[in-house]
């Protein structure tokens, strides 16, 4: 590592006279190194590959470039070098984990085990789950289900030890054990994942509980439900069993540890660790679309956009996840900037799934993200036409179709979409903020508006946007000192905001701290390009206020002057 280092030196003069970086260990190292900083997975495998020619023997090379190729799902190729890195006597858990990959690939659980055994796994909770699921793999069942036992006694373990025994049990069919575990609150929330509920909804089917079956679905997803989930209610109802699909062996039983375990990590561990595993349970079970769907993911997460779309591209047009795939597929491409893309893929999945209503919602929120505005009311609509009875998590589909009527200057219908979406949800902030604001804008219904936000505010303490509502809606009233700390308050909360910045110089000016007011303005306007609040910043008005005063500018509109709200206490 440190002649690697020492090299950087001389890697700076390789450079060719177009910059591009010649061809030597450092520099191919060097080269790796920065494509990992900057998250490019594949420059980083090719950089790697190529200084792992000029030193092949070098661990801290072969292991980073094995982890580049497992990041892009190269798992063979990963193994090559985990091979190399172990036969020089190196112990890696990133070789490690290639090695057991390829032996689970290959069937050949005794290596597996082999390994395990002589301390060269990826970690205990996996080690464990790996061990039993290889003794099923040669047939000693016993000796699995006391492993996955044993591995339940370990502190914290027993929630995945005991699901993936319910799975193993399922896979040879002892249904009636499997569904005795599944129905023990001991798993703990493994049972309640929607992959988790529709493995036990198998299992209930295949003992002839198909009501039961019908229930759990019931009681998991109430009556939201996507494709997989509605063919399994159609063929339930219909009183057809159905198949246990989710581990049909020992080698998917392999894949899903690592599924699982990836699943868990999604919000706990970084991306690129994540990622590994759900990179080798496809690797292991190439149908296994959830873990396909979770790499795609994380590589969109890590800004990996083409990788991503690759990715997502790999589900099957005839699986019940194919619309969930293309929705994140038009996600990825939207981030890779290439929006015309994304919008071709939304508007042939509203062809293909028409029926889907987070289809159409999607392909509004594209388009009222593009400031298309009508095209996003025609998508809204079509998504709240497919619902036969209203429900509360339709509020935002209101409160979205909403925001789409206000920008057209519809304000009847924006106004009527967002009570619609207060009946549903009566207490979500963003929509008494939103609905709040629009009608201190407009200045009536002032007393209700502060109500609102009031409202809004209580939810969301720390939120700069209500807090700013809250002081203006209080400046729109004359009670110009309540409003100064409220303003105060979401300055600090978003500082380089335009409109808060402005709004703060106005409250300034009204209480006659006349200085101060214009150094907000200066400020306002020095942040006039930023965020998302640029595009409602009035710059010509900011600076004839910073020449004239905000009295002069009201007056020059026809507006009322300022005036202190009258006090009533008496």
């Amino acid at each position: 590592m440190r002649r690697l280092l020492g090299s950087a030196a001389i890697a700076l003069c390789l450079l060719t006279p177009g910059g591009v970086m010649a061809r030597s260990l450092s520099g191919d190292y060097l080269a790796g190194r920065q494509a990992s900083f900057d998250g490019d997975i594949a420059a980083a495998a090719e950089y790697y590959g190529r200084a792992v020619q000029f030193d092949p023997d070098n661990p801290v090379i072969l292991e980073r470039a094995a982890l580049a190729e497992i990041s892009l799902g190269n798992i063979d190729k990963a193994s090559d070098l985990a091979s190399k890195l172990i036969s020089d006597g190196s112990r890696s858990q990133v070789a490690h984990m290639a090695l057991i990959a390829q032996h689970a690939k290959a069937e050949d659980y005794n290596s597996i085990i082999e390994m395990v055994n002589d301390n060269r796994g990826v970690g205990p909770l996996v080690d464990g789950l790996l061990l039993a699921w290889s003794q099923l793999g040669i047939g000693d069942m016993s000796l699995a289900l006391v492993q996955f036992d044993d591995l339940s006694n370990e502190q914290g373990l027993r929630n995945f030890a005991q699901y993936h025994k319910a799975m193993a049990l399922a896979s040879v069919g002892d249904f009636e054990s499997a569904a005795v575990i599944l129905e023990n609150a001991g798993t703990g929330g493994m049972q309640l994942t929607r992959r988790g509920v529709m493995a036990h909804v198998e299992v209930l089917s295949q003992l002839d509980r198909g009501e039961d079956a019908l229930d759990l679905i019931e009681t998991a997803f109430g009556g939201d439900l996507d494709p997989a989930l509605r063919d399994m209610t159609t063929a339930l109802e219909a009183g057809e069993a159905l198949p246990f699909t989710h581990i049909k062996s020992a080698r998917d039983g392999l894949s899903e540890v690592f599924y699982t375990l990836a699943a868990a990590l999604a919000n706990e561990a970084n991306d690129e660790f994540t990622l590994l595993y759900s990179r080798i349970s496809e690797y292991l079970r190439p149908d296994h679309v959830d873990a396909i769907l979770l790499s795609a993911s994380l590589l969109d997460d890590l800004g990996q956009s083409d990788l991503a779309v690759k990715t997502y591209a790999r589900v099957p047009d005839d699986h019940p996840a194919y619309h969930a795939a293309e929705l994140g597929r038009a996600a990825a491409l939207r981030d890779s900037d290439k929006v015309d893309a994304a919008i071709e893929v939304l508007e042939r999945l509203t062809k293909t799934h028409p029926e889907e209503p987070i289809v159409h919602s999607t392909l509004g929120d594209t388009m009222r993200q593009l400031e298309r505005f009508e095209e996003a009311v025609q998508a809204y609509s079509n998504a709240l036409d497919l619902f036969e009875t209203e429900a509360r998590n339709q509020w935002f589909l209101f409160y979205a179709r909403a925001i789409s009527y206000e920008r057209l200057d519809r304000w009847d219908e924006a106004e009527a979409d967002f009570r619609a979406a207060l009946e549903l949800n009566p207490d979500q902030p963003q929509v008494l903020n939103y609905l709040g604001y629009s009608l201190v804008e407009k200045k009536i219904k002032l007393d209700e508006a502060l109500e609102m936000i009031e409202r809004a505010a209580a939810a969301r303490p720390d939120s700069g946007y209500i807090i700013d509502s809250l002081g203006w809606v209080l400046y729109r009233l004359g009670r110009y000192d309540e409003a100064v700390g409220h303003m105060e308050r979401a300055a600090e909360l978003m500082p380089v905001d335009p409109i808060v910045n402005d709004h703060l110089g106005d409250v300034y000016w009204a209480v006659g701290r006349k200085t101060e007011a214009r150094f907000q303005w200066r400020r306002a306007l020095s942040f006039a390009t930023y965020g998302d609040s640029a595009e409602d910043v009035k710059v010509d008005r900011i600076r004839r206020k910073l020449d004239a005063g905000l009295d002069v500018v009201l007056a020059e509109e026809g507006a009322p002057p300022l005036q202190v709200a009258s006090d009533n206490s008496d």
